[in-house]
């Protein structure tokens, strides 16, 4: 309770905005509202990372797929599309990496099977 024996949510506000002269009618009060817009930060396409697997690592066409899909993630991203871009974007990256996986094991199969090959022939 406060002083004047009503409770706190009951007790009405005293005071008030006082913009003109004392004794003058006061101007109707405008409401301002700030708008802010905060741009998304658009979602990333791998298009340098597919064309290096499309170019340097190609097994089983996963290089082109994954160009493909982050050439229309770039084309979704450009359009406005932001989501759409995110899933085309995200397929891309899934593809590199797969197609970067394997090539990754290629190389180093081929390399255990060029070092088996020379222990062989230096046995003979």
């Amino acid at each position: 309770m406060n002083p004047s024996g009503y409770p706190a949510e009951v007790v009405p506000l005293q005071g008030g905005r006082h913009d003109g002269l004392p004794g003058q009618p006061s101007a109707p009060t405008m409401v301002q509202y700030t708008t802010v817009n905060i741009a998304a930060e658009p979602p990333p396409d791998y298009i340098i990372w597919s064309l290096c697997c499309f170019v340097y690592s190609n097994p089983f066409c996963l290089g082109l797929a994954a160009l493909i899909r982050s050439i229309k993630a770039r084309d979704r991203k450009l359009v406005g599309d932001l989501e759409g871009a995110r899933q085309y974007g995200s397929a891309a990256r899934h593809l590199n990496i797969v197609s970067s996986v394997l090539t990754a094991i290629m190389i180093v199969l081929f390399i255990i099977a060029i070092f088996r090959m020379s222990g062989e022939s230096n046995r003979y």
